[in-house]
């Protein structure tokens, strides 16, 4: 078994049982100094941003299942990040495409959007997807969430 980082339509739980059904959703998880991009024709990748994270569910994938996951992501990179989670960082799979990002069409934001809400992803991060901005934040609010750890100091 592999971890996965899902980050664009495989969001949605009905779309990953039909791609990889031995797949096991583990928790949402983030990717830190990373945003979306939509590519062209629709493709959703990452790139690199130090005041942006993108939101993700982590899956646990047969690894029988991941080549059907590689032939779902085409030419698509696969790398291996550190994605942090509730109980701390761990490292998963996730598929990079290359390519000009273009702005996203609408029908592309919705089909996103429904994604993301499907999985239970905040609703701060829906409407960054919705508008192609972060969501509002009030003053004071740090940026990003340190990781959580177990580690007792004494």
């Amino acid at each position: 078994m592999a971890l996965y980082f899902a980050f664009g339509l495989t969001l949605d739980p009905a779309r990953m049982t039909e791609l990889c059904p031995k797949a096991k959703r583990i928790d949402i998880g983030r990717l830190p100094r990373h945003r979306l991009v939509v590519l062209h024709g629709g493709q959703t990748s990452v790139v690199r941003d130090p005041r942006r994270e993108v939101i993700g569910i982590v899956f646990d994938v047969p690894f029988g299942e991941m080549t059907l996951l590689d032939r779902q992501a085409g030419r698509a990179q696969k790398l291996n990040q550190p994605i942090i989670l509730p109980g701390g960082a761990k490292r998963a799979l996730l598929h990079v495409a290359q390519g000009a990002g273009s702005a996203p069409s609408s029908s592309d934001r919705q089909l996103l959007a429904k994604a993301s809400r499907a999985a239970g992803l905040p609703e701060s991060y829906i409407y960054e997807i919705e508008n192609g901005e972060p969501a509002p934040r009030k003053p004071g609010t740090p940026l990003f969430k340190a990781p959580v750890t177990s580690l007792s100091r004494g």
